[in-house]
């Protein structure tokens, strides 16, 4: 048995895919490496059959039509063997010392017999710009080792768990898994906030794991390219605010429960910027529609979400307002986290 399943969605990444299948590899014979070659149209699928071709133990590749980055997540859930589950974006890498203590941690609980069913680690900003780092960590939030659902502090403002931050117990992810929507970005923040809230037996392991690479040309984090994709940010922001009713949030233990609607408030508020970051009728029709639909599906919820925390103010405000002051409020957390 592996201990540890990646995937590695790839469309077109020969440039700077094996960086990330390389970090990866240093887990040797316990860990398995799932190319999804997503209909790539370079050598991207050449060089996966490459890796399988040499490391035939430890690498597997996946050739599919083009579905997207979700697409590309699918297929690995549905695939992987090991005990836990990662997805690792094809330009990111794991940081060596830290990837070694996630699966010395790994064998010491299989050998203990006490899996959890997450593994939370810090991840770190890799800046391409100026080669600088911003670690992203949880010890004000979370204690170390396994913990309680009632000892998380809250988080604030933008500060969220990220699928780059999380390890799956693979077999309680697919337990309650459900596919993540094809052809859209952004899916990484469904993946991070649905099966989140059926883990019952957290760990939190103090380790900066995950390089994510910051400033490659047409990323999908760029403010420019997010805008122009508000309709999928749309499609993701309805994907988790229809995930669990009011009542199912209210019943979850209680660290749990603050820290989920923190992260539909915080992911609200990016989906607002992406959406009112321009003005146009039909972006406005589309966030009338977005509001709708979550009202239809739970009133509770849809107040809850709209008129709590800092949405609040940016649906109160004419659109032009919200517009300047929400960009405002953007450049300020991206100048601090040196988002492209």
């Amino acid at each position: 048995m592996k201990l540890l399943s990646f995937a590695v969605p790839c469309y077109n990444s020969q440039g700077y895919m094996r960086h990330c299948i390389d970090s990866l590899l240093e887990g040797g014979d316990d860990v398995e490496i799932i190319i999804v070659d997503d209909g790539s149209k370079d050598d991207t699928g050449k060089i996966a059959d490459e890796y399988a071709e040499k490391y035939p133990g430890i690498v597997r590749v996946i050739h599919k039509e083009n579905g997207g980055h979700g697409s590309g997540v699918n297929a690995g859930v549905h695939n992987a063997t090991g005990l836990f589950f990662k997805v690792v974006d094809s330009d990111d890498w794991l940081d060596g010392a830290a990837y070694k203590k996630l699966l010395e941690t790994i064998r010491e609980h299989v050998a203990e017999n006490t899996l959890p069913d997450l593994y939370i680690c810090n991840y770190v900003y890799e800046h391409s710009v100026d080669n600088t780092q911003n670690v992203m960590g949880y010890t004000k939030q979370i204690p170390a080792g396994f913990f309680k659902w009632k000892d998380m502090k809250n988080f604030y403002f933008s500060h969220v768990l990220l699928m780059h931050s999380m390890v799956y117990n693979t077999q309680k992810l697919r337990e309650n898994f459900v596919d993540l929507p094809e052809h859209t970005f952004y899916v990484d923040n469904i993946m991070a906030y649905v099966p989140l809230g059926y883990v019952e037996k957290p760990f939190y392991l103090d380790v900066d794991l995950y390089r994510y690479f910051i400033g490659r040309d047409g990323q999908s984090i760029n403010i420019q390219t997010a805008m122009d994709r508000y309709k999928q940010q749309i499609r993701v922001m309805l994907r988790m605010a229809t995930a669990f009713t009011s009542k199912e949030l209210k019943a979850m233990p209680k660290g749990l429960r603050n820290y989920m609607f923190h992260d539909l408030h915080a992911l609200m508020m990016t989906t607002l910027v992406f959406c009112c970051g321009r003005v146009s009728k039909e972006r406005k029709a589309d966030v009338k529609e977005m509001w709708k639909k979550i009202k239809a599906f739970d009133k509770k919820l849809y107040r809850k979400i709209k008129y709590g925390g800092f949405t609040f103010f940016a649906v109160i405000l004419p659109w032009w307002l919200r517009s300047k002051l929400l960009m405002l409020g953007y450049n300020i957390v991206a100048k601090k986290e040196k988002l492209g």
